[in-house]
């Protein structure tokens, strides 16, 4: 899967199943700040990235991402 891919995946899910406003979701976008993602939403996120991409987030290994584009990064390098 190319990054591209990954990118579209990721921005589709934040706006039909997480319902981010589409202007929001960017990759400069920080998740907490400017999505407005807590805890309970992480929690969604990790069934949504396993069903998806085949693999199950580490809440632990998310604790450096805190932008959109950071969240791809961790996704690129999970399933390379």
């Amino acid at each position: 899967m190319t990054r591209t891919e990954i990118e579209e995946k990721v921005r589709d899910f934040m706006i039909e199943e997480m319902e981010i406003a589409e202007e929001k979701v960017h990759a400069n976008a920080l998740l907490k700040e400017d999505m407005g993602i807590d805890s309970l939403d992480y929690v969604d996120i990790i069934v949504i990235v396993n069903r998806i991409f085949g693999f199950k987030i580490k809440p632990e290994e998310m604790k450096e991402v805190k932008t959109l584009g950071d969240f791809c990064d961790y996704i690129e390098q999970k399933i390379a």
